[in-house]
């Protein structure tokens, strides 16, 4: 693609990389296929292709974000099957990060939509904000119907992924400390803790933690670790993304250089994705740039890290898992096969279902803020995975089990609480009583 920047205009290290990505797309329209926007919407605009014109519009002519930018902009799920999918190896993720914070310095949403974005930046990424705000729903819930119409309509998504039961805060996992190994000590491993995920279902990383513990790896929970940036980051809230980037950089800085770390353990791929980019997030900040890259390279999902330990074989028990490639594993991670391979060792029959690439809607507060497109892609995703004719749901994302279990009667867990189960763990909650293996 032919650009037009000035000399003055390259000087910007953001624009500069933007004018290198766009170069790069030859306007094929591969991307178009998979784009999960486009497929449901059908308008150009909502393909990649199609916002990518509307950026380099943007950005070449240095002006702020209008309302048709905004509208599409914001209709981008940042899935990332359009990376995937682009065989001129356009870098829409960086891209598109680029123009949300544009729009977030230069364009003046309605008000509720600013009121919607703020509380949502102040409430998801602190566990005990979000606990008291889901606690809170139930007191909402009964209004529901009357928020679907309108500028209201994201407090009625919100209540309709509210759980109904929220498990207890206390738990032995989700306290900062370190938990030792079962037998001789293998590995030294960080896990982040996380904010949504250990309020919404904190028995993911207890599971992670006992497969760990059980296998020869000292795990540490670091005092101090807070959210990674992801649901402010593509709100296009840059400095706050930064903010907490910083500080989770510092906290395991000091773990390597302490004791050291071979790894650093994420359980929920949403998260995993923005920490594998810390390095280039924090590229220009010369105080943070050497060690974001050291931290992003320790980075690993820990199906990635526990393909590593050559877990022992188990004869097949019975049980079907439909697997549902998170598309922050699949696309921003390219983390597809360890999952299944893993659940397949452990004895489990695993099944892809159709249209795996497609995103099931979730993507941060994307359910929150789009909830239409989002239930649409939803209502695909569960058809195809009750096509499976599968016992149970296996993803690797807490915002993909939230959606996905608002639309199905079928158990959805975490991998690594199968993996657990399997390698000498209680049967999860979710399985207890139910007629498997």
């Amino acid at each position: 693609m032919q650009t037009n920047f000035t000399p003055t205009q390259l000087l910007d290290p953001d624009v500069a990389e933007s004018e290198q990505i766009l170069r790069k797309c030859v306007h094929c329209g591969f991307c178009t296929a998979t784009c999960p926007t486009y497929v449901t919407l059908g308008n150009e605009l909502d393909s990649p292709r199609g916002r990518i014109y509307l950026i380099k519009d943007m950005l070449e002519n240095g002006r702020p974000a209008d309302a048709e930018v905004v509208t599409h902009i914001d209709r981008c799920l940042s899935c990332l099957a359009c990376v995937t999918t682009c065989p001129s190896g356009v870098d829409y993720m960086h891209l598109v990060d680029h123009a949300r914070a544009h729009i977030e310095k230069t364009y003046k949403r309605p008000l509720m939509n600013r009121l919607t974005r703020a509380i949502l930046a102040a409430v998801l990424p602190y566990p005990g904000r979000f606990r008291l705000a889901l606690n809170l729903a139930r007191l909402g819930r009964p209004f529901a119907g009357l928020m679907r119409g309108g500028a209201l309509k994201p407090f009625a998504a919100m209540l309709a992924l509210a759980p109904r039961r929220i498990p207890p805060a206390a738990s032995d996992f989700a306290k900062p400390g370190t938990y030792r190994p079962e037998t001789e000590r293998r590995a030294r491993v960080a896990i982040l803790s996380g904010c949504a995920q250990p309020v919404l279902d904190p028995g993911i990383n207890a599971a992670a933690i006992r497969l760990l513990t059980r296998f020869g790896v000292e795990v540490v929970m670091p005092e101090g670790e807070v959210c990674c940036g992801s649901l402010v980051h593509h709100m296009g809230r840059a400095e706050q993304a930064l903010e907490s980037a910083r500080a989770n950089v510092d906290i395991w800085t000091r773990e390597i250089d302490g004791q050291g770390l071979d790894a650093i353990i994420i359980t929920a791929s949403g998260c995993g994705t923005t920490i594998k980019d810390y390095g280039h997030m924090l590229r220009l900040d010369p105080a943070y740039a050497a060690k974001a890259a050291r931290v992003s390279a320790l980075a690993k999902d820990v199906t990635e890290y526990l393909a590593t330990l050559d877990l022992p074989a188990h004869m097949p028990r019975g049980i079907t898992v439909a697997y549902h490639s998170a598309c922050s594993m699949q696309h921003g991670q390219r983390i597809t096969l360890a999952p299944k391979q893993l659940l397949k060792a452990a004895g489990f029959t695993v099944r892809d279902p159709a249209e795996g690439h497609l995103c099931c809607g979730s993507a941060g507060t994307y359910n929150i803020m789009q909830p239409e497109i989002s239930a649409v892609l939803k209502a695909r995703k569960v058809k195809n995975i009750e096509a499976t004719k599968a016992d149970i749901i296996a993803t690797g994302n807490i915002g993909c089990i939230t959606q996905i279990a608002t639309g199905t009667g079928m158990p959805i867990l975490h991998t690594v609480e199968l993996l657990d189960w399997a390698y000498g763990g209680a049967v999860p909650e979710k399985l207890t009583g139910l007629p498997l293996g």
